[in-house]
């Protein structure tokens, strides 16, 4: 028996290693991506929006999968240091959401839009819908390992180069003014609002990620997902048919 589980711990070791060479791979792969999505056809268009530290790239196998199944998939070069690594504060980066949603619709003549955010991505969509009047334009808006009440692992970059490259560091930590600001008030009951989270997440402390749902409130949720990490989010099958039954799932 102890064979057998030191076994199967070498294989999740190998496993995870995997998934993070995958991630890390990608993330240093630059924000250029080949434009796919015809808008003209476009009757399920799904904004991505990736997180804090990262490149556009590594939403790669989440956007193939979501092709694959018929969504129109989109996303946006969010800049930062080097030009990656979404590292410009979130009012900023929801704005450049906000110019480029409006532009699209009004262009294309787009249905309501859902966005998928990814850590900080969350946060950015989060901001979008309930600040700045997104939920007029979007239907769906689902966070993947989203620190929607602060990470505590951002106390140590306060006391790095971080804090000084980068606003958003500032914005994340536990207690933070803009968390604040932005949980103040009601979320708008017209947009579907779906927290994805782990307890096997080491980057996002899983209790930030839990949305305090008013009582009587229909359109938000928390799903706990059981195994995953922040990386798998975007990686592993299982999270991906829990993030395409929520984008299939009616208002």
């Amino acid at each position: 028996m102890p064979i057998q589980r030191i076994k199967k711990f070498g294989k999740g070791i190998q496993e995870d290693l995997k998934i993070l060479l995958t991630y890390f791979k990608l993330s240093l792969s630059g924000n250029k991506v080949d434009r796919r999505t015809n808008f003209r056809k476009c009757s399920s268009p799904v904004l991505l929006i990736y997180g804090f530290g990262a490149g556009r790239r590594v939403m790669h196998i989440l956007e193939r999968r979501l092709r694959r199944d018929g969504f129109c998939v989109f996303s946006l070069n969010l800049g930062g240091v080097f030009g990656t690594f979404n590292t410009h504060c979130i009012e900023a980066l929801s704005k450049l959401v906000k110019r480029k949603i409006k532009t699209l619709r009004e262009r294309y003549r787009l249905p309501k839009i859902s966005i998928i955010g990814h850590s900080k991505g969350g946060l950015i969509g989060q901001y979008y819908v309930k600040r700045l009047q997104g939920d007029r334009h979007v239907k769906t808006l689902i966070t993947l390992g989203t620190p929607h009440y602060g990470n505590p692992l951002v106390l140590l970059g306060l006391v790095s180069p971080l804090a000084i490259v980068s606003k958003s560091v500032w914005q994340m930590y536990p207690l933070a003014p803009f968390l604040r600001r932005l949980n103040r008030g009601r979320f708008p009951k017209n947009v579907r609002f779906v927290s994805i989270y782990s307890k096997k997440d080491k980057i996002c402390y899983y209790k930030s990620a839990i949305l305090k749902i008013p009582r009587n409130t229909r359109n938000m949720k928390n799903i706990e997902l059981e195994n995953i990490g922040h990386v798998d989010y975007l990686i592993k099958k299982e999270a991906y048919q829990v993030i395409r039954r929520e984008l299939t799932t009616s208002s």
